[in-house]
């Protein structure tokens, strides 16, 4: 949903936003059928689609071509610079944990993301893999805290906020649906 006002921020516009609550299969299966016009999504998502001929891709949401989709241009390419957007994913675990299980959890993760079986299965699935000097604990940490700096003026903007398990259990809801 983040991209969305990243979007209309962007490119001084406005348009109906329809959230998604239960994910993005209804949202393809309403943009496929003509009933959405756009739709902002993971590549590993997206790219069956794309290759089936039911949907186009206007642009990766990234500075640089999917080496699995390399056709597809970036938002640089296509006309609009900086609309840079990666789903991405990490590993938490509890403050009080030893630093040597720490690095050993570490050196697990990037000895997996470094097998090529992994990556090709990655690549396949339009997902890449971050540099080495972002698989370390204090390279993530430094990304974290930009993607928080990027996105927090965005959210404060868009008035979103979260939702608690009990509001939404009573029926509540956030002031913006996040799908």
């Amino acid at each position: 949903m983040l991209v969305v006002f990243f979007f209309q921020n962007l490119t001084h516009t406005q348009f109906q936003f329809v959230p998604y609550s239960r994910g993005a299969a209804p949202a393809m299966q309403d943009l496929i059928a003509g009933q959405i016009d756009l739709m902002f999504d993971q590549a590993s998502h997206s790219l069956p689609h794309v290759r089936n001929g039911s949907i186009k891709a206007y642009a990766v949401t990234a500075g640089a071509r999917l080496p699995s989709a390399p056709e597809i241009p970036t938002v640089d390419e296509a006309g609009l610079p900086g609309l840079h957007v990666s789903v991405w994913s990490g590993m938490w675990a509890p403050k009080a944990t030893p630093e040597p299980v720490m690095m050993k959890l570490n050196d697990a993760v990037a000895s997996a993301l470094a097998d090529p079986r992994v990556k090709k299965r990655l690549a396949d699935l339009g997902q890449e893999i971050p540099m080495r000097e972002l698989q370390t604990m204090e390279g993530f940490a430094a990304f974290q805290k930009a993607e928080i700096d990027k996105w927090w003026p965005i959210i404060k903007a868009a008035n979103i906020r979260g939702e608690s398990v009990g509001d939404a259990a009573r029926g509540g809801s956030p002031s913006k649906e996040i799908p």
